[in-house]
Formats: C-alpha cells, sequence, structure tokens
C-alpha cells in the first residue's frame, strides 16, 4: 500500500470508515479507541505538593496501537486530530500530540460537528491549534475527580465494606435520591374531597341527553375557594347542591396555544428515550453515538445520520434551519412552516455545539429504515420528529370555558378540541388532552341535575426519581455536565448504590450508608448540591481562560477537602480484621464458619475461603408474626440490594412488606403498621393511617 500524504486521527473505528470514504486515498484514517494516555489505576496519579500534577501513563493495552499511531505519524506529511469536538476529545488530541511529538500550537486539530462529507471537508480546511482552554478544563475535572474518589473512597471501605467508591458528582446524585426517598418515608397524607356534578341540558330525549351530559368540578362558595377535608363537610355541601338549582352563570371562548418544543440537548435526550422508548440514559447515548458515527445506509455507504450528541445548547445553523423549513413547506404545506425561537435555560450552556438534530433532511425515518437496527430506528426517528417539530407551528386548541351557579356556589366546566394539530402533524408530546367540547350552552341557561359525586382523596407523596427525572433534576440544579448523565445514573445501579424498580430509583441499604453515615457527617460539602454545582461553574471559567485550573483544585482541595479527610480518617474506625467465630463448623468442610461483612451487610463464612466457598445469609428476625400464617417475619434482601421483609415461611407463603412491620395493628383496618420514617403507617396502602412512633 502506498504511503498515505495525509494521517487522521479519529477515536472510533466507525467514525473511521465514514470519515475515510469522504476523503478518498490520499488521506489514512485510524481510530485511537478512546484515550491512549491516562491517569495509572492502581495509584493517586496526582502530585497534590507539587500544584496537583497530573502523572500520565499509556494506556495499559495499548502499546501495539500507539505504536501503529506513532508509526503512520512519521510517514504523513500532516496529521490532522479529528478527535470528537468536545472537552473530553480535545484532551485526547492533546495527549496525541505529547505521543507524536506534536507541539499543541501547531498542532492540526479538526472538529466535525456532524459526519457529513461538507462538515468534514470544511474542518480539515480549517484545522486550528490545539485549545489548551479546553484541555485544562478535562485536566481540571480529572484531577478532581480522582482526588475525591481516591482519597474518600479508603474511608468507605475502613466504616462499610471493600470495594466501594465515592465521586464528587456521583455522591451528590446519590444524595438527592437519598433525601427524596426520606421525604417519601417521613410524608403525611392529608385528606380532602373533590365534588363533581354530572350536568345535562333540561327537556332531552335520553338518547340527547347522553351526547349533552358534561362534567363540572366545584370551585367556589361565596367568591372563595372551597376546601374540604372530612366527609362530614362533604356531605353538608353535597346537600346544599342537591336541594339547589343549576344554571349557565358566565360562559366564556377560549383558546390554547401549545408550542413545540427545542431540540434535543443530551439531557433532554435521555429524558424523552427513557419515558417514550424506555431506554437507559446509557443505552441512549451508545445508539445516539453509532448514529452519530456513521452507520451503512442502503444505497449512501456509511453515513453519519444526527450531529453530534454531547450537547447543552438548543441552537441550530441557519443551514439546518432553511433545509428543514423547505421540507415541512414541501411535505405539509407552508401553513405548517413556524418561526419558533428558543434560548438556553442555563447561563451554563455550553454552546460550541449545535442541538441535536438529522444530518440530512433527505434521509427521513422511513427511508433509512431497513437499514437501522430497531432500537436505532426508534431513536432516530424521536431525534427527527422532535427537531421537525421545533420548526412547526403550535398546535391550536379552542372551547368554552363555563361556571355553573348553584346559590352560592360555583362549579366549572370546560371543553375543548384541537383546531389546529401544527407540529402534533409529527411529533407527540404525551399530552392526554382528548377532544371534549361542552355542549351548546347560553348564560341564564337552567340545567338537569344527571349524577353528584364527593370523592375521597389524599395527598401523595413526591415521585421516586425516574431515570429521566434525576438527570433533569440534575441539569436543573447545575450537577455534571452532558457527557456525565448516563455514566452517573449507570455507575449509581451498577454499584448497587440505588435500585431501580418499576423505572422508579430508591436508594439501598448501601446507598444510605454511604450517604448518612460517611458522606454527609464527614464531606457535606461533596455532597451539597450548591456546592457541587459552584465548582461546576468554576471548571466552567477554565474553560473560558478566565482561570487556572489547579488555582480551582487548590481551592477545593485546600479549603474543603483535606481538612475533611483528616477528620475523617480520625474518626472512622478501621474494620475489624480479627475473624469473629459463630461457634459452627462448616458443613461443607468442617472448617469453623465466621461472620464476615460485604457491600450489602453481614455473612456468614467458611474461614476456609478461597479453597471453602460456602456462604449463607444471616436471619434477623422481626419479631412479629406473619398475618398470613403465623410465622415470623424476618428482613431480606433482594437481587438489587434493596431491603425488604418477608414470611419465613417462603415460598408456602407469599407475605411481603417493604417496610419494617412492627407488633401492632392499625386501629383503622386492623393490617399490620410498618416502620416509615418517624411514623408508623398502615401497611394496607388505601387505609392511610398514620402515627408517630412512641
Amino acid at each position: 500500500m502506498a504511503t498515505s500524504k495525509y494521517l487522521v486521527i479519529v477515536e472510533s473505528p466507525s467514525k473511521a470508515r465514514t470519515i475515510g470514504k469522504f476523503l478518498g486515498s490520499r488521506y489514512n484514517v485510524v481510530a485511537s479507541a478512546g484515550h491512549l494516555r491516562d491517569l495509572p489505576k492502581s495509584t493517586l496519579g496526582v502530585d497534590i505538593e507539587n500544584d496537583f500534577e497530573p502523572k500520565y501513563i499509556n494506556v495499559r493495552g495499548k502499546a501495539d496501537l500507539i505504536k501503529t499511531i506513532k508509526k503512520d505519524a512519521k510517514e504523513a506529511s500532516k496529521v490532522f486530530l479529528a478527535t470528537d469536538p468536545d472537552r473530553e476529545g480535545e484532551a485526547i488530541s492533546w495527549h496525541l500530540c505529547s505521543l507524536l511529538g506534536i507541539d499543541p500550537a501547531k498542532a492540526y486539530r479538526v472538529v466535525f460537528p456532524e459526519i457529513t462529507k461538507s462538515a468534514v471537508l470544511e474542518g480539515i480546511k480549517n484545522s486550528r491549534p490545539i485549545d489548551m482552554n479546553l484541555v485544562n478544563a478535562q485536566q481540571g475535572r480529572r484531577v478532581m475527580d480522582r482526588i475525591a474518589g481516591y482519597e474518600i473512597s479508603p474511608v468507605l471501605w475502613n466504616k462499610i465494606g471493600k470495594g466501594l467508591s465515592a465521586g464528587r458528582v456521583q455522591s451528590a446524585a446519590l444524595k438527592i435520591i437519598c433525601d427524596r426517598e426520606r421525604e417519601i418515608e417521613d410524608f403525611v397524607p392529608q385528606e380532602y374531597w373533590n365534588i363533581a356534578a354530572d350536568l345535562t341540558k333540561e327537556g332531552l330525549t335520553p338518547a340527547q341527553q347522553k351526547k349533552n351530559t358534561f362534567t363540572a368540578a366545584l370551585a367556589e362558595y361565596k367568591g372563595k375557594k372551597v376546601k374540604l377535608t372530612s366527609k362530614e363537610e362533604t356531605d353538608k355541601v353535597l346537600a346544599d347542591l342537591n336541594k339547589g338549582s343549576y344554571s349557565v352563570k358566565t360562559l366564556e371562548p377560549y383558546e390554547t396555544v401549545k408550542r413545540p418544543f427545542a431540540p434535543y440537548t443530551t439531557s433532554t435526550m435521555q429524558q424523552d428515550a427513557s419515558i417514550k422508548l424506555h431506554f437507559t440514559p446509557s443505552k441512549t447515548m451508545m445508539l445516539a453515538q453509532q448514529l452519530y458515527q456513521g452507520v451503512s445506509v442502503k444505497g449512501h455507504g456509511t453515513t453519519g445520520l444526527i450531529t453530534y450528541m454531547r450537547t447543552d445548547s438548543v441552537r441550530i445553523s441557519d443551514e439546518a434551519d432553511r433545509a428543514c423549513k423547505s421540507f415541512i413547506r414541501n411535505t405539509y404545506g407552508a401553513g405548517y412552516v413556524g418561526n419558533n425561537y428558543y434560548t438556553n435555560k442555563s447561563s451554563n450552556t455550553q454552546d460550541a455545539h449545535e442541538a441535536i438534530r438529522p444530518s440530512y433532511m433527505d434521509l427521513d425515518p422511513e427511508t433509512v429504515k431497513d437499514s437501522l437496527q430497531n432500537d436505532q430506528y426508534k431513536l432516530y426517528k424521536l431525534i427527527w420528529s422532535r427537531f421537525v417539530a421545533s420548526r412547526m407551528k403550535p398546535a391550536v386548541y379552542s372551547g368554552n370555558a363555563a361556571e355553573i351557579a348553584n346559590g352560592d356556589y360555583i362549579l366549572k366546566a370546560k371543553g375543548s378540541a384541537l383546531t389546529f394539530d401544527g407540529y402534533l402533524k409529527v411529533y407527540s408530546d404525551n399530552s392526554k388532552e382528548k377532544d371534549k367540547m361542552l355542549p351548546p350552552l347560553a348564560v341564564g341557561e337552567p340545567l338537569k341535575l344527571v349524577k353528584l359525586d364527593g370523592e375521597q382523596k389524599f395527598t401523595q407523596p413526591p415521585a421516586r426519581f425516574t431515570e429521566a427525572s434525576l438527570i433533569k433534576e440534575m441539569e436543573e440544579n447545575g450537577i455534571g455536565r452532558p457527557s456525565t448523565y448516563a455514566t452517573i445514573v449507570n455507575t449509581l445501579t451498577e454499584k448497587r448504590y440505588v435500585a431501580k424498580e418499576k423505572n422508579a430509583l430508591s436508594p439501598t441499604d448501601l446507598g444510605n450508608k454511604i450517604t448518612y453515615v460517611i458522606m454527609e457527617p464527614y464531606f457535606k460539602e461533596l455532597v451539597d448540591v450548591g456546592f457541587t454545582a459552584d465548582m461546576e461553574k468554576q471548571l466552567d471559567k477554565v474553560e473560558e481562560g478566565d482561570v487556572r485550573w489547579q488555582s480551582v483544585v487548590g481551592d477545593y482541595y485546600n479549603n474543603y477537602l483535606k481538612d475533611e479527610l483528616t477528620k475523617a480518617r480520625a474518626e472512622v474506625e478501621k474494620v475489624v480484621t480479627v475473624p469473629e467465630f459463630i461457634g459452627e463448623n462448616c458443613p461443607e468442610c468442617g472448617k469453623p464458619l465466621v461472620k464476615k461483612s460485604g457491600k450489602f451487610g453481614s455473612f456468614i463464612a467458611c474461614s476456609g475461603y478461597p479453597d471453602c466457598r460456602y456462604t449463607r445469609n444471616i436471619i434477623v428476625g422481626t419479631g412479629v408474626a406473619c398475618p398470613k400464617c403465623g410465622k415470623e417475619i424476618i428482613q431480606k434482601r433482594s437481587r438489587k440490594g434493596k431491603t425488604f421483609y418477608g414470611c419465613s415461611g417462603y415460598p408456602d407463603c407469599d407475605q411481603v412488606f417493604w417496610y419494617k412491620p412492627v407488633d401492632k395493628k392499625c386501629p383503622k383496618c386492623g393490617s399490620l403498621l410498618v416502620e416509615r420514617g418517624r411514623k408508623l403507617v398502615c401497611s394496607k396502602e388505601d387505609c392511610h393511617y398514620s402515627e408517630n412512633k412512641q
């Protein structure tokens, strides 16, 4: 093979194939497969006493690849560094400069916001030096996270168990989940009642009455909002309403305009994919990476279908805006072309990249469907629909709002229908609105009561976070960045600090211990949302060139972490290493059994480990009899590390409680009470009885 004139280094092999197709035979496009240099895994790798100097080493297992790239670079007349267009990609290119002996100030750094032929050729044409502000922002984060993780984790090992880890953003996110669980446990339901009347027009046949019946909800009494908190109050109001007569007091037409959402950012894409497609954030990012880097499309070869997927900006290029509006005009008509304007939510938004959008308007989801895997198609369709919708006119609903009078009481009713679908033509926003118009009414018109109901309800505790709502919470609080959301959520579940059940995230016992036994008492700032967000702002200033990354890390370490580490190391007791024999021998090999501690609590194991791997759980009783069979309720642990309580007679008896039961029955319904925070509440879900713990 002839020597290539130019070498282009990207991160992934699939991206290399796509770009190689555009550049032709004069270019040799190779992949670094991520970082080639990084901090060592076995040691801290940061010289704290020498201005936090990082000690980078070549990544283990990549010696042959480094050797090949060095050879290719030596033979090429020019080397283009085309790693991903973000902080991490900039740092990888900087490390490549070090490995290849290239001056960063003279490097040929190129970036591609999308993998299209025009974008790639434009990027090659407009190469630039390495942006050291971007590199330093990455270094600051990397070093800060390394110090936090490597210095705090041993404290967790000493107090709780080996193999645990802490992280600057990870620990703050975990505390958000743990605090929400405490809110749920401490929540006391409040009773309230709603009253609704089914009304119809006078003098109708049964068939006509059915078509003209509508529902009005009680809203006011003598000009004040009605708030009913007991059955007695509700029964009195129902009696008044049954005695009185109904008539239309006011009737007002109204119009509701529903505007389309902005194109996707990383976090909104992850949230929507979680809600609509049930994809985890990490799966969404994997699929988006594939769509960005290039997939084989029939008739087009390897093609990058979307723009770069790590962004927190809603900005769109003028060219993309024009192309999309032209598509809408030609497909749906000029009446659907909108003129929407979107601004970035946060002042911390990094506006280097556009929002996530399709790279080619002529490659709509149905055109490429046969070329994509099913999940790739689903995500691409979501991205396509969201982008096209953002350039379309709003949807319009029209209807009437009526006030119905009955003496001093006012009931309210609304009816509406979709009169212009607008962006809903291409994108579903999960709206539950259905067309339901009020019947033709006139002010002063008497109405006939069909049915009157009072419905008992109870206020609900805050919902547990889902992966989507956690990412939204992190984004709104300035915790983490688009490139880290998926990794953080994945880490919390993989390490079993958080359990995922029916898409809801709840802390395991281990997660609660890490947060409330170690992190909050000893590293309060590290898990404080405001403090973590402020650190993100300081690191953003590094990217803007306003401050040295060493100054930000130094302030964090010297003013906060150093003293907290000293205190924690002094106070946290070491794990007892002397074997605690339980007075029994192993049933498999005969050696003494010992009590050991692990990530998820204590257990019994053979002292002959690793030759003998016998283990068993320690049964923790509650002293509470099972209401089904009378056997003892014992503490158990789910496969995901979540503690629950079940009958010791399982599998013959399947009685389960998610909270610890006590030997006391509910005075309302006779079910067992369970402990929830500082309250005892009824284990029967629809009872709602609660009392304070003694």
